[in-house]
């Protein structure tokens, strides 16, 4: 539901009321910032631009192609400096036809999306008795009882806070999950969709394989399609069902990731990284990942750059490529730029949909967060201040954060995100304007204020294995 305009009026006075933690000329610039993002900022019709006239982005087809073209017109259109490509080699996934059916002992069509990175079934498919388990360590314990079979992985994910951690409960069976099966000789997997909403929706994602275990397909069914399979099954049912997938890998090409900058007034060299990924799944149109996070970044530096705040340091967007399917943007940055990584004095993301901004994660300890709570406070009044520690914050930043280069990023409210996450519903309607624009004035703050500050950020420590 859209915000009337009492809650415009309502922001910019809460922010002339700033507390006195927060230095008056930090407030200024707060208030600025933010008055600009709600009165006239573009963060909207920058995600609606790249939803309605690119659509769907997979790494590897025509529409990233697309996509990478917007990219640079919407960056340049924002005023952003040296705009440009940076050439990343991503693979070709094709989905091609899925479908899944229930045989026995009821005859049904099941809601289902195949994995990325999924190999496919052969031509006529693959039938088999479904067999049961809710982790990783179950599947493992199968042994023999697996052969032959179809595993599937039934996991509730539970809403669990605004975060990611219902998320991470059961994600690692969506990773792994065909590969454990397949040790058993099981010889196709599903999986319940990793995601919250009760719509019938199947939820696509990227899945693994190791080389030494044999592949086999891996298709995501709804929550009420694993509930019905579930109620056969403890009902002493034998579950009997056909996979026809016609996924496949198809080598690699070139695609990039875009770059451009809004130059210090100081010390151009130095960098404040603002990132987001460019890239979608190919189901529904990639708005809230990360459509929204494109626009919150590119929104960022426009703001910055209309209303004249050139901080110290460079303030420098990167959309990445293929985030989705296995962070090769994010490898191909860090590497391109490695001889200049000491010069990245932090990097942000936007990554986390278009939920109201709630503060900033910070990968880092206590000085960390003392630093990035100071330079917050400033966005207090609207409860957007808050600062937590995190092992990671933002899969693209991963290879810079592995190379000590501080990274934070924006806590949302992520309560209805995994409702639409990687379903054909991930569309523009699900996205708030002034949520929106609220993100990308709190990433401004962030930006100008790390870009602007005497002192440098402690490095990151390196981010948990993934």
């Amino acid at each position: 539901m859209r915000r009337p305009p009492l809650a415009l009026a309502l922001a910019l006075a809460l922010l002339a009321g700033s507390p006195a933690a927060a230095a008056p000329a930090e407030s200024t610039v707060a208030a600025r910032i933010t008055g600009a993002a709600l009165i006239d900022g573009q963060s909207y019709a920058i995600v609606q631009s790249l939803t309605d006239k690119v659509g769907h982005r997979l790494a590897g087809t025509p529409s990233a192609e697309r996509a990478v073209e917007w990219a640079l017109k919407e960056m340049a259109r924002a005023g952003l400096s040296n705009v440009h490509r940076e050439k990343v080699m991503v693979p070709r996934w094709v989905r091609g036809e899925e479908s899944v059916e229930l045989l026995a002992p009821s005859v049904q069509s099941l809601h289902a999306l195949t994995l990325g990175n999924s190999v496919g079934t052969p031509p006529g498919g693959i039938t088999a008795e479904v067999i049961e388990v809710t982790s990783l360590d179950e599947a493992k314990a199968l042994g023999e009882k697996a052969k032959g079979k179809i595993v599937l992985f039934n996991k509730a994910m539970n809403r669990v806070g605004q975060g990611f951690d219902g998320y991470g409960a059961v994600v690692p069976m969506r990773g792994a999950g065909a590969i454990e099966a397949a040790r058993n000789g099981a010889v196709a997997a599903l999986i319940r969709s990793v995601g919250t909403g009760a719509y019938r929706l199947p939820h696509t994602g990227a899945t693994h394989y190791d080389d030494k275990v044999t592949k086999i397909p891996f298709a995501a069914i709804t929550a009420e399609d694993a509930d019905l399979i579930h109620r056969w099954i403890a009902a002493g049912e034998t579950v009997k069902v056909r996979m026809r997938l016609g996924a496949k890998n198809d080598g690699e090409v070139e695609s990039a990731n875009v770059v451009g900058d809004l130059p210090g007034r100081e010390k151009p060299e130095e960098i404040v990284l603002l990132g987001a990924h460019l890239d979608s799944w190919d189901v529904g149109t990639g708005a809230i990942d990360d459509g929204a996070g494109c626009a919150i970044v590119i929104e960022a530096a426009r703001l910055l750059r209309t209303l004249g705040l050139t901080p110290r340091r460079t303030v420098r967007v990167v959309l990445f490529m293929n985030e989705e399917h296995g962070l090769s943007g994010a490898r191909a940055y860090a590497e391109r730029h490695d001889k200049e990584v000491a010069n990245h004095v932090a990097a942000l993301e936007a990554d986390s949909g278009a939920g109201r901004p709630l503060g900033f994660g910070v990968a880092g300890g206590p000085l960390s967060v003392a630093l990035v709570s100071r330079l917050a406070a400033p966005l207090a009044p609207l409860r957007t201040s808050s600062v937590k520690i995190v092992e990671a914050e933002g899969a693209d930043l991963i290879p810079l954060q592995a190379r000590g280069v501080p990274v934070l990023g924006l806590l949302q409210d992520m309560t209805t995100y995994f409702d639409w996450h990687h379903t054909n519903a991930d569309t523009l309607d699900k996205i708030d304007p002034i949520d929106l624009a609220l993100n990308a004035a709190a990433m401004a703050v962030m930006a100008h204020a790390v870009a602007e500050m005497a002192e440098r950020l402690p490095p990151s420590p390196p981010p948990p294995k993934w």
